[in-house]
């Protein structure tokens, strides 16, 4: 009889070892590794491989990429135009917030011909059915299958010949040729492998539905990621009716795309025009409320920046931020009171973006500033001006790329003065003004 080989891995990083660590060494982390259980495999000495022959990059013509529209257009956005097949797609997500109620919506719209499959290691038929017939969807090629047995899933879809596939979830999937419970590292490795092979000899498109830890990855080691085509993560507040797909990887287009959708009772609605999303629909102007512009992959979307800023009532203040670093916050917090000379050190200040969309780039900190002066000074800011820059340490605004698109964005919702960093090129517009500045003092 044959033995395993054990070896242990990290959830975090996929470093491998022979040996168990209680922190990982090439990530640091502690009490990430598990025991990978690995088939036993003929040894060096007695395996031998074919001969294949290796083709010229310059002789050879590669066939162009066909794309199958998902039927969902912010789905096709955030995948690089639409579907292709042969890829596998993993897309994890908070319990609850909607990845299930996508991938459904996706089988019934879907342009791939065929059978479209749902795998289900979760639910029941009757509970799918009911979320389908919520969602009025009732299509003639679309069929269930209730099993978590990887020889079985394998079996099944080689002989049904299906057009498209979704795996739900992949942690619920195991096989017998693995010791070990479904969801842990050796099961995930091994059933995503096997699912990897059938999507590319067959040519059939996956969707793996993946669940996250509560540091919001997804549960298992990095190589679960490693494997896929594609990797998608959904954000937003399972009891809010806003959602966000965002594209982490993606081996047939750009990465950092987002898709934005809102719940509603009919399902995931895509939503076209994101920047009205993340602006208060008021036309007064107000305090501490400044806007700007960031890009999502090839997408300026304009975003509404909140401050409040308070007398502290203790003697350490506070610092509060939602969809904004804390260091970055308090950077600027520094740069502000070392350059423009304001107390911010005696006050307690709070910053939140709309909708609680992350603001990571830098081009947001100009936007930042200004709403925290707002607030401070009690004076209001004009409801359409846009402020786009990077503040540095000495108070100095620097330009950031993509300006012409982010300005073009801004000019169609009606925006009439535009701030940018002086060290900027010019940049032209047909309606809004556009003024430069050199340093944050100067907007003082």
């Amino acid at each position: 009889m044959k033995k395993n080989k054990h070896s242990f891995v990290c959830r975090e990083c996929g470093y491998q070892s022979i040996s168990w660590y209680g922190k990982c060494p090439q990530c640091g982390v502690w009490d990430s590794f598990e025991e990978l259980v690995q088939e036993n495999a003929h040894s060096a000495g007695t395996a031998k491989g074919q001969h294949k022959k290796l083709v010229p990059f310059r002789s050879e013509t590669t066939e162009e990429v066909q794309r199958v529209s998902t039927g969902i257009s912010e789905l096709d956005r955030v995948l690089g135009g639409g579907n292709i097949n042969g890829s596998l797609v993993l897309i994890g997500g908070d319990p609850g917030i909607g990845k299930s109620t996508l991938m459904l919506q996706m089988l019934a719209t879907s342009k791939h011909a065929g059978k479209k499959v749902y795998v289900s290691g979760e639910e029941s038929f009757n509970q799918v059915k009911q979320r389908a017939s919520r969602l009025h969807i009732q299509p003639d090629n679309l069929f269930f299958l209730n099993e978590t047995n990887l020889e079985t899933i394998l079996t099944t879809l080689e002989e049904e010949e299906p057009g498209l596939v979704i795996v739900d979830s992949i942690q619920t999937i195991s096989s017998v040729s693995l010791d070990g419970i479904p969801g842990n590292s050796s099961q995930l490795r091994y059933c995503t492998n096997a699912l990897v092979h059938f999507a590319k000899q067959r040519n059939v498109p996956v969707f793996l539905v993946g669940h996250v830890t509560k540091d919001g990855a997804i549960a298992g080691p990095k190589l679960l990621e490693h494997l896929v085509d594609a990797v998608l993560y959904f954000e937003g507040e399972t009891k809010g009716d806003f959602r966000i797909l965002r594209c982490i990887k993606n081996r047939f287009g750009s990465v950092n795309e987002i898709a934005l959708f809102r719940m509603e009772r009919e399902g995931l609605i895509p939503v076209t025009n994101a920047s009205e999303l993340f602006l208060n629909s008021g036309e007064q102007d107000q305090q501490g409320t400044a806007i700007t512009a960031v890009m999502e992959g090839n997408r300026p979307i304009l975003v509404e920046v909140q401050a409040l800023v308070t007398k502290t009532q203790f003697g350490t203040p506070q610092r509060t931020a939602t969809g904004i670093g804390h260091r970055r916050m308090n950077l600027l917090l520094a740069v502000l009171e070392k350059k423009c000379g304001k107390p911010f050190g005696f006050h307690d200040v709070f910053l939140k973006t709309a909708a609680g969309l992350r603001l990571d780039e830098p081009a947001a900190d100009l936007a930042i500033c200004m709403a925290l002066l707002s607030s401070l000074d009690e004076t209001t800011l004009r409801r359409r001006t846009l402020y786009l820059g990077e503040v540095g340490l000495n108070g100095e605004l620097r330009p950031v790329n993509h300006t012409q698109e982010r300005i073009l964005e801004a000019e169609k919702l009606g925006f009439t003065d535009i701030i940018i960093p002086s060290s900027a090129k010019t940049f032209r517009a047909k309606k809004a003004r556009v003024k430069s500045c050199k340093q944050i003092q100067d907007l003082v």
